[in-house]
């Protein structure tokens, strides 16, 4: 029934050719791209599309009421392709909440033979030692904070990291001869209730789901700055209903985090405090994001202030345990809707901000922008500031996923085929 509606439902300007869809669930908005491949490896948006989310369709990033969010991701949808001129039929999306947990799992083996080569056998058994220690971790991590006896969770997605042989960096250890073989997976990890809401999301819109991708790490692989791959970065995007960090460092996605404090919060203390309803708080804190005068300046502004100061201490938090295998990067880079709250830059820069966290030096932060995306190109115009960072970083992550594998990618995805036999 699904894809009947889908076939149902086009308007007369939407051509059969077929385009790629880049799908945000944000918990105030849906968020629809839909582009078109370019020769090489770039991509042009040609539709954008959003659809404001209920209060009660999604809690803290995660889905709460699958037929509203059905509907209201169909609605952006219907937006995009009518802009574009084209239908859509395949799928990246992003995945946030608390619970999607984000980590890189290093494993290094003393070679008994070091003057032989490396085979295809040996790297795809020690692939598989890592991933099978991934899985246990993340079921451990995500077991004991929801506090349950047992929580069903899966894979969101794996990508190779680094690789080397006796401290030799190598792109494909195949064929080098060494003692000390060393390889580090990202894996992304998150309940299977979740991923499965989401899932069923995509199968109603009628759509071929392409990847899931957390969104933090989707928002840290796409930045175009070649000094990232240098010194590293934080990537932090204040969305609508969490926070998502990211740790790049020694050139790789290293760790994500996210926890659940993020725009509406800030804007139910309003209504709460100055006793307006939920819209009413919205458009206050929008005005005083974008600098416009509003009423009660000042205490709009120390109701914001103090729930910043709540949120700060939770980016400590997360920083802290991101932190514990070296220097953190002394770059911090912002994105999402509620990154726009002067008193969240403040926040970061003040004295007192991570002073016990082991920075390299004190971080610098910059407000990411959709020119800052690799590889996408807006075509319509409508892409103007941080909060489109998002869905375009998945649209990037599109981009990667239809280039030829690398070979211990490869290799990696070989593993993960036969761990599900």
């Amino acid at each position: 029934m699904s894809l009947l509606h889908r076939l149902l439902r086009r308007v007369p300007s939407v051509t059969p050719n077929s385009a790629h869809l880049a799908l945000d669930i944000g918990t105030e908005y849906a968020k629809a791209l839909v582009f078109e491949h370019e020769d090489g490896e770039g991509a042009v948006v040609t539709g954008v599309g959003r659809q404001r989310q209920g209060l009660s369709h999604m809690q803290s990033g995660t889905v709460a009421d699958i037929p509203a969010v059905v509907e209201n991701c169909r609605a952006a949808l219907d937006e995009a392709e009518a802009m574009s001129g084209r239908t859509a039929d395949k799928v990246v999306i992003g995945i946030a909440g608390e619970l999607v947990k984000g980590f890189t799992t290093t494993r290094s083996v003393e070679r008994k033979r070091p003057d032989s080569s490396v085979t295809h056998s040996e790297l795809e058994r020690l692939l598989e030692e890592i991933e099978a220690d991934a899985s246990a971790e993340a079921q451990r991590t995500i077991t004991w904070e929801t506090g349950l006896p047992s929580v069903d969770v899966r894979l969101v997605h794996a990508g190779v990291a680094a690789a080397g042989i006796d401290g030799y960096a190598v792109s494909n250890p195949v064929g080098f001869q060494g003692r000390h073989l060393r390889i580090s997976v990202f894996n992304a990890y998150a309940p299977l209730v979740h991923l499965g809401a989401l899932e069923t999301v995509v199968e109603q819109l009628g759509l071929e789901l392409t990847k899931v991708v957390a969104e933090p790490y989707a928002v840290a692989r796409s930045i175009s700055d070649e000094q990232v791959g240098q010194s590293g970065a934080l990537f932090i995007d204040v969305g609508g209903g969490t926070t998502d960090v990211a740790l790049v460092r020694n050139g790789s996605v290293e760790g994500t985090r996210m926890f659940a404090l993020g725009g509406r919060a800030f804007t139910k203390s309003l209504a709460d405090r100055l006793d307006l309803d939920f819209e009413a708080a919205e458009r206050v804190k929008i005005a005083h994001a974008e600098g416009h005068d509003v009423e009660d300046a000042d205490e709009v502004a120390a109701i914001i202030g103090e729930d910043v100061a709540v949120w700060a201490a939770g980016v400590e938090l997360v920083l802290e345990e991101l932190g514990q295998a070296g220097l953190l990067p002394g770059r911090i880079e912002l994105c999402g809707g509620g990154a726009a709250l002067p008193e969240i830059r403040a926040a970061l820069e003040a004295e007192s901000f991570g002073a016990a966290l082991p920075f390299a030096r004190r971080p610098q932060i910059s407000m990411m922008q959709p020119d800052s995306v690799s590889g996408i190109t807006d075509a319509t115009g409508l892409l103007l500031d941080q909060q489109d960072v998002t869905p375009m970083a998945l649209a990037f992550q599109a981009v990667e996923a239809a280039q030829p594998q690398e070979p211990l990618d490869a290799a990696l995805g070989r593993v993960l085929r036969g761990m599900r036999v």
